[in-house]
């Protein structure tokens, strides 16, 4: 399986839910951290795949290729880290799980307000990881499920986090990668979970409101409950 986080910090939150050391392995375009390498059969790669969508999509492509080439294709791949939370729905330091992964800001800005590109005629903007995957995911993590919007501008006022919570009224969290994600995931026809850790209110930014220690914690947390889920899971039972 692939993880893919934005940065490095996030990866090594990943990292240590696992007790195996993890070890370097470059491939063409991307290094991953593989828990657990000098054993056969190892399940996870982890990847620093890079901040905003089209550089998580281009980095999880890379690595998504690699894999089929070396005739060891991924089963699933799961975008994941830290992220805005919409409140009072997802608190600092609760987990959020997407049964939705949408683009929030990919369309056009009208006299009559904003138009994802599906109302435009082309492209798509949400895709939704197996249910039977989320369901038994947000069992064991205790994490709450619902939509989770990427953006390629974080939200850092009151009036677009109005748009936004009007737009998307079952949104949980905003972060910058997850839709990248989905988009390489589903090219090469491997399923998408995204699991998220709030560190801060989605709205003005308050740096002081912050809790980026916190959540990576609960984030290694979350992981260490996940990864069983993972292993064990069928994907045609979706």
């Amino acid at each position: 399986m692939l993880v893919a986080t934005a940065v490095p910090a996030e990866r090594d939150a990943v990292a240590r839910a696992f007790t195996e050391p993890t070890r370097e392995v470059s491939l063409p375009g991307v290094t991953l951290h593989r828990p657990g390498a000098d054993s056969p059969g190892a399940a996870f790669d982890l990847l620093a795949a890079g901040v905003g969508p089209a550089l998580a999509a281009a980095s999880v492509s890379a690595a998504l290729t690699a894999a089929s080439l070396h005739d060891a294709p991924y089963t699933v791949v799961v975008s994941t880290g830290i992220a805005g939370g919409f409140a009072p729905a997802a608190p600092v330091g609760s987990l959020v799980l997407a049964d939705e992964i949408t683009a929030a800001d990919l369309g056009a800005e009208t006299a009559d307000g904003f138009l994802p590109v599906t109302e435009l005629g082309f492209g798509a903007v949400t895709h939704r990881p197996p249910a039977s995957l989320v369901r038994e995911s947000a069992a064991a993590t205790g994490a709450l499920t619902g939509e989770v919007l990427t953006v390629s501008t974080v939200t850092g006022t009151a009036v677009r986090t109005a748009a936004l919570r009007e737009r998307h009224p079952r949104a949980l969290a905003e972060a910058m990668e997850g839709f990248g994600v989905a988009e390489a995931a589903a090219a090469h026809g491997v399923p998408v979970l995204e699991l998220r850790a709030v560190s801060n209110p989605v709205g003005p930014r308050d740096r002081a409101a912050w809790r980026i220690a916190e959540a990576l914690a609960a984030l290694t947390e979350g992981f260490g409950k996940l990864a069983p889920v993972l292993e064990s899971w069928n994907r045609h039972d979706q």
